[in-house]
């Protein structure tokens, strides 16, 4: 069994030192998933050529004695819907085999590139990102480090595999109605869904337009700041990015919770989650002193909005192929895509329209609080395969509602840090917490979610593969 990968922080560290080069790092990544991959299945291709030429460049860099950048020498991989020059952009899809090679990577991608790291693959994903379990008939499903019997989530899945089976300290992923924070609570690591245009979209496979977030999924808090960080900034080529300025988070981290005004959310993220997803919200209360319960406005209306908004946009942008290649989607999600590109506009019109009251109101709970505190999945990871889970004696279609407790945060565009936590009465299996701001507070619920790292309530643990 190789070693797993050193963690982000330490790795960066030992590479500034001189301890250990970028080439080491990178080999020592590459021997993990060789060792682990054909368990987990959460690559579907590696770019190993150009991440020797990546590394050599770190280790030029300091030879040079130059000051090296704050990712520097640290192994990433991207969602496969992340353009990579030279390769084409699969999303998880058949359809987009027959597609032309990407003339330039995704501006995300160029970002941690500057920022030193090393891309060395692409990763698993549910087709068009339009699930929560990344069971992908065409790629084979992504297991669980933590059970090889069970999902990983979605549709970032092959993101938070590969983070959790420590093949990788960082991984991008996206998220419209939770497709970070699932996968992340399910295989027990780190992940943020950032402000809705906080992040450049520019080079990435869309699903959804009006909702779609890109985001890392990481190995530490300090992980996700650092990323993040060196991913911000305007793009005026993406008119979905809204950002106008960086605002640096990574230094804050250490300032905690103090005179932040933090509670549990009731009501609706009680009623549909587990004791066991219920446990993980109280610790988290409890840890970062919260004692008030909170209602949020309408989730089960934003949910049902959020359905609506999805299944059109994403019917509307596979219109063509769905008339003539439909036996080449999904099973999983063909029909879902057909009945979008069915609805009628009223519904879509009146789903938008209903965001912007949604919103408002969201952003007006925020003037009484900094951090709200809400599980992020209602369960630990089912089986593969299953169609049914049970909730609180309500049994749910298993796919969608794994969604439950994310797609209300998403709808509004909140910010929102997803948290790793091990309670009992799940066999050992992660489920994760949901740290949730006002838009473009990133950094208040990143705090937090430090606090509850260094308190140790909230951390990975190894996958023992």
């Amino acid at each position: 069994m190789k070693q797993p990968a050193m963690p982000l922080v330490a790795l960066t560290r030992a590479i500034a030192a001189g301890a250990l080069s970028a080439r080491e790092a990178l080999d020592d990544c590459i021997a993990r998933i060789a060792d682990t991959d054909g368990r987990v299945n959460a690559f579907t291709g590696k770019s190993l050529a150009r991440a020797r030429d990546e590394a050599a460049a770190v280790d030029a860099l300091r030879a040079r004695g130059e000051v090296l950048p704050p990712l520097a020498g640290v192994p990433y991989a991207v969602k496969n819907l992340f353009d990579i020059e030279g390769e084409v952009t699969l999303a998880g899809s058949a359809v987009n085999r027959s597609h032309p090679p990407a003339n330039a990577d995704a501006v995300l991608v160029q970002r941690l590139k500057a920022a030193g790291a090393v891309l060395v693959g692409s990763l698993n994903m549910d087709e068009y990102a339009y699930g929560f379990t990344t069971e992908n008939t065409h790629y084979g499903a992504t297991h669980n480090p933590h059970d090889l019997s069970r999902i990983s989530g979605g549709s970032s899945g092959g993101s938070g595999a590969a983070v959790a089976a420590q093949q990788v300290p960082l991984a991008l992923g996206s998220d419209t109605n939770g497709s970070i924070r699932v996968p992340a609570s399910l295989c027990g690591v780190w992940g943020l869904k950032p402000t809705f245009g906080r992040l450049s979209r520019r080079g990435s496979y869309p699903f959804v337009h009006s909702i779609d977030h890109l985001g890392p999924l990481a190995d530490s808090v300090q992980g996700l700041a650092l990323s993040y960080d060196a991913m911000q900034g305007p793009d005026p080529l993406d008119p979905g990015c809204h950002a106008l300025r960086v605002q640096p988070v990574a230094g804050t981290l250490s300032r905690g919770t103090r005179g932040l005004r933090i509670g549990v959310l009731g009501g609706y993220f009680h009623d549909n989650a587990t004791p066991s997803a219920r446990a993980v919200a109280a610790l988290a209360g409890k840890t970062l002193g919260a004692t008030e319960e909170v209602s949020w406005p309408d989730p089960a209306l934003g949910r049902a909005a959020a359905f609506v908004i999805t299944a059109a946009e994403g019917g509307s942008l596979h219109l063509d192929d769905l008339r003539t290649r439909a036996d080449d989607f999904e099973p999983l999600s063909v029909d879902r895509f057909i009945a979008g590109a069915l609805q009628p506009a009223d519904w879509y019109l009146r789903a938008q329209r209903y965001r912007r009251v949604y919103r408002d109101r969201v952003n007006a709970l925020f003037a009484q609080w900094d951090v709200l505190i809400a599980p992020a999945t209602p369960v630990s990871a089912p089986v593969i395969g299953a169609d049914w889970l049970e909730v609180n004696g309500l049994r749910h279609p298993s796919r969608p509602a794994m969604g439950l407790l994310t797609q209300p945060i998403s709808f509004a565009g909140c910010p929102v840090v997803a948290a790793p936590m091990w309670p009992d009465g799940t066999g050992g299996m992660p489920i994760g917490v949901q740290l949730i701001a006002a838009p473009w507070r990133e950094d208040l619920a990143l705090r937090a979610a430090h606090v509850l790292q260094q308190a140790g309530v909230a951390h990975l643990k190894p996958a023992g593969l």
